[in-house]
């Protein structure tokens, strides 16, 4: 059974910085990409960042540039997500998700899914 889990969101005030986490199984884990998406009420899902399967190759959304930094561990199958300097447009839901091949932005594209972790960002 495939299986990823999201963990590490929680309420931090403007500034502040979050890890978010994201457990595998089930499936190999070197073979895919992870991605981290995030999606508030009444709005589209949308990519944050994502780690290819080839180490060193990473892609960030504009708007986290130079705060968010992706990373993953093979041995653990576990990838993260480290929040700087975080601002209340950062508040959502925040999804993990994994791709066989390559990265790719669009969240039709993506295999598997994992639950959502909440983070809000207080002003």
């Amino acid at each position: 059974e495939v299986q990823l889990q999201a963990s590490g969101g929680g309420l931090v005030q403007a500034g502040g910085s979050l890890r978010l986490s994201c457990a595998t199984s089930g499936f190999v884990f070197d073979d895919y990409a992870i991605s981290w998406f995030r999606q508030v009420p009444g709005k589209e899902r949308e990519s944050v960042s994502c780690i290819s399967r080839v180490d060193g190759i990473w892609y960030y959304a504009d708007s986290v540039k130079g705060r968010f930094t992706i990373s993953k561990d093979n041995g653990k199958k576990t990838a993260y997500l480290q929040m700087n300097s975080l601002n209340p447009e950062d508040s959502a839901d925040y999804y993990c998700a994994a791709k066989i091949g390559y990265c790719h932005d669009s969240r039709y594209s993506q295999d598997y899914w994992g639950r959502g972790t909440l983070v809000t960002v207080s002003s």
